[in-house]
């Protein structure tokens, strides 16, 4: 039998093997938020589109008001989407407001409140004017033509709120990789379904599935398959047919009587790269591909499900999305003492209990049995393990991957 598979190798199996979804859509801005632009975005016109106040106060020549105490006439007023429509000339001022149109032969603008307001409309200054203050110039934040947003980009509301100050009301976006999750397995009932005394309740797809669309998927749910090698075939060409990107199987994972899944994609046509990695939990991961849907076969276990999908279907999802992969690993200490480990990489469910230095100070769970979701569902982080690893006392500095 081979030996087991690192992880960091199978990681790096897994993505090498991976490639980018290359289709697009369009998306309206409501719905644009978190996907990732496709194309260059340049902007549709000039922005502001002309020179604009940037305060209440009144436009003027500069030269009008040349020290403290300079008494002008106002002639009218502007207001955003309002603009004077004369011309400002020898000691004359408009009243403006913020975003109207400069008015012309104006070249500063004097805020209301360093402004007296006299009778026979007219002012008097009581700070020195001085020209082009208060005033954003046409162009100031981009230029028709001007490709302000790259392809690329995970547009966040920032983005969106540019996108539409640029006069998009539509985005080209990468589509989103679509996630087929099937769960396989007689002893599965849904949740709201009153298991006989052999059953447990399915919750793998449904934790899976949310990891999954936080990543940037679209699930394709196939529901719960039982132990029955055509109904799996069945489920696996429904993936096919909907043009699955990657396919994940919950369950079955193993080489028992009743493991079925490995032998019903081979039969669909799965190539097979590997499937035993040294970690606990999660050694039984099935990787291969059918065609160019990548299959990533998840072992049963609730806890052995989610750190696999923590360590490989998140990544392998940004990859085909056109995301960023950002580890989740950082360094942190034990506040007790760890014992050797074996030849397998042991991921520990943890708590962060405090800070030392801006390090996390981090407490493993006494039970780690990978069927146990409440201390996984309790855990902020894993403490990670390397294989052969000798005994680590207490203030040691560990390895981490945070789970929030």
């Amino acid at each position: 039998m081979k030996p087991l598979l690192p992880v960091a190798e199978a990681q790096a199996r897994l993505l090498g093997a991976a490639n980018p979804v290359t289709a697009v859509e369009l998306v309206h801005l409501t719905d644009a938020d978190q996907r990732v632009l496709a194309r260059d975005l340049s902007a549709r016109l000039t922005q502001p589109p002309f020179d604009a106040s940037a305060m209440d106060g009144y436009a003027l020549r500069a030269a009008d008001a040349p020290q403290i105490g300079s008494v002008l006439t106002v002639i009218g007023a502007a207001a955003a989407g309002h603009a004077f429509s004369g011309i400002v000339g020898n000691g004359q001022v408009v009243r403006i407001f913020t975003g109207a149109p400069l008015p012309q032969g104006a070249d500063a603008v004097l805020i209301q409140e360093d402004a007296e307001v006299l009778d026979n409309s007219q002012i008097r200054t009581t700070f020195q004017v001085t020209k082009g203050r208060h005033i954003r110039p046409r162009g100031q934040d981009f230029l028709e033509g001007e490709a302000v947003l790259k392809a690329g980009t995970e547009l966040t509301f920032t983005d969106i709120t540019l996108a539409a100050a640029m006069n998009h009301a539509e985005l080209c976006v990468y589509r989103k990789p679509v996630v087929a999750v099937l769960a396989t397995g007689d002893e599965l009932v849904v949740p709201g379904g009153k298991p006989n005394p052999a059953q447990i309740i399915a919750s793998n797809t449904f934790g899976v599935s949310a990891l999954a669309r936080k990543a940037g998927a679209e699930i394709l749910d196939l529901g719960i398959v039982p132990d029955d090698e055509t109904l799996i075939r069945a489920a696996i060409d429904k993936a096919i047919a909907g043009r699955a990107d990657i396919l994940v199987t919950l369950g079955g994972a193993s080489v028992g009587d009743h493991d079925l899944v490995q032998a019903a994609l081979k039969a669909q046509g799965m190539v097979l790269d590997f499937w035993r990695i040294a970690m606990r939990p999660g050694k039984p991961l099935i990787v291969g591909a059918i065609g160019e849907m990548q299959v990533l076969g998840l072992p049963g276990n609730p806890v052995a499900s989610l750190v696999c999908s923590l360590l490989f279907l998140e990544p392998l999802i940004k990859k085909r999305g056109h995301r960023q992969i950002v580890s989740r690993e950082t360094t942190a200490k034990t506040a007790t003492t760890l014992k050797a480990n074996d030849q397998r990489q042991d991921y520990l469910r943890a708590r962060i209990i405090g800070h030392e230095n801006d390090q996390p100070i981090v407490e493993a769970f006494t039970k780690q049995d990978s069927a146990m979701m409440k201390t996984m569902a309790h855990s902020d982080c894993l403490i990670v393990r390397a294989p052969h690893a000798p005994e680590l006392e207490a203030g040691g500095e560990c390895l981490m991957v945070r789970l929030r």
